[in-house]
């Protein structure tokens, strides 16, 4: 078998730097650089990645902890650092660790064990167990997540005050002034206290009095239809439901429908997240669409020039949602 040895002999120049040939890492002549390139080619040669650690003393590895691969919407960013990782000729390890606290704690510790250059980390809360040996760990990490406030930690996120403003706005200008808000915490978790926040001040603004705001024991299909059924039989008044998530809404839909009531004719019910079913159930889903290909992309890229060195990183990065208007909603002026 062909070693990064042989390749250094037959091309006349030193195994270090065929690995920068071969990692792109530091400056090497053209003329270098081709004969190095033809040797690999006629020779068939593969680097090694234990060897090409060995040699770099680098791993170009990052790991990625998400709590729920299941959700379409991690998949998509999980796609964007995927892509975008290997561009740069970076390696992903994927581990998923189903909201639990102790299997974040060992695929941290399997990613210091295999020497993973940066962490990003995709969930919707962590305790601060996890915080405290990621920090401990000190490596490049950034976090997507729903609930942290840390101005030590760096993240990527959406505003979502501003997108429940924009969305609470929207539903109020189609005639609306009797509007139910429907959260999936307590105002106690910073991410859901930021949208009831954005939603509040939108009615306050356009001068709404006649406004409920109920809590949903979790953030789920199965959540969402129990609640709508509830709301069915005890029945109801709003002309407008906003939800703060699509997942609440989609089974808040489902049940109106199964007990008689038609969406958007007997009440308009939005969302927030923009995932992919929002476009695919009926009536299709007005809702704020956040960019999660775009928030795995940027995670990686931004955590790549902290691990290189390029520049200094921000340590929150705003991303920008979109208003999607679609079929849920009646204007009712």
């Amino acid at each position: 078998m062909v070693t990064i040895k042989d390749v250094a002999r037959l091309a006349g120049v030193s195994i270090s730097t065929v690995s920068r040939v071969i990692n792109d890492s530091k400056p090497v002549s053209k003329e270098v650089r081709e004969k190095v390139l033809e040797v690999i080619k006629e020779t068939g040669y593969r680097p090694n990645d234990v060897a090409r650690s060995l040699v770099t003393r680098r791993s170009y590895l990052i790991g990625v902890i998400v709590n729920d691969l299941s959700s379409s919407y991690v998949a998509e960013m999980v796609k964007g650092v995927e892509e975008v990782g290997k561009m740069y000729n970076f390696d992903i390890l994927l581990c998923s660790s189903y909201y639990d606290t102790e299997a974040q704690l060992k695929y941290l510790r399997l990613l210091d064990r295999k020497q993973a250059e940066g962490l990003i980390m995709i969930g919707y809360k962590y305790d601060k167990e996890i915080i405290d040996k990621v920090k401990e760990l000190n490596k490049p990490t950034i976090f997507f997540t729903r609930d942290l406030i840390d101005d030590s930690l760096k993240y990527v996120k959406i505003d979502s005050k501003s997108a429940m403003y924009e969305m609470t706005n929207y539903v109020i200008k189609n005639g609306h002034k009797n509007i139910l808000y429907v959260s999936d915490y307590d105002e106690k978790s910073t991410y859901e206290a930021e949208k009831i926040q954005g939603f509040k001040d939108a009615v306050g603004d356009n001068n709404i009095d006649i406004y409920e705001i109920l809590e949903v024991q979790g953030r789920k299909y199965r959540e969402g239809y129990k609640f709508g059924e509830k709301l069915s039989n005890k029945g109801f008044d709003y002309t407008a439901i906003v939800c703060t998530n699509d997942e609440i809404a989609y089974g808040i839909m489902n049940a109106l429908f199964d007990n008689g009531i038609k969406v958007p004719e007997d009440v308009s019910v939005v969302g927030y997240g923009g995932y992919k079913e929002s476009k695919i159930i009926r009536p299709s889903l007005t809702t704020v669409s956040e960019p999660y290909y775009d928030i795995g992309a940027v995670a990686i890229r931004n955590l790549i020039k902290e691990i290189e060195g390029e520049e200094e990183v921000e340590n929150k990065i705003d991303l920008p949602f979109t208003l999607t208007k679609r079929d849920s909603i009646r204007n009712i002026k």
